[in-house]
């Protein structure tokens, strides 16, 4: 069984994916002041939304992603090179 997060990074991925016919990171942060999701595509610019909860901003960053794709097939204007986990000194 998979967690809410990990279908949302699926779903997008996959919709990323089908939009840029290649498989770009997805980055998902919650803000401690508001509470709010935020996600973006590193080097996709405009690909970026927020919402109060995974499915809202699942939703919003599907409209945004559509609204690229009608505009074109948005480029990436660089790699995203992975994200290394530190652990302690």
């Amino acid at each position: 069984m998979s967690t809410l997060g990990e279908d949302l990074i699926q779903s997008l991925d996959e919709a990323l994916a089908h939009a840029k016919g290649e498989h770009p990171a997805i980055v998902v942060e919650r803000c401690p002041d508001t509470g709010l999701f935020a996600g973006y595509v590193p080097g996709f610019p405009g690909a970026h939304s927020q919402g109060e909860t995974l499915e809202e901003l699942e939703r919003n960053l599907r409209e945004v992603i559509a609204m690229l794709r009608a505009e074109g097939t948005p480029a990436l204007v660089r790699e995203h090179a992975g994200t290394p986990i530190v652990g302690p000194a």
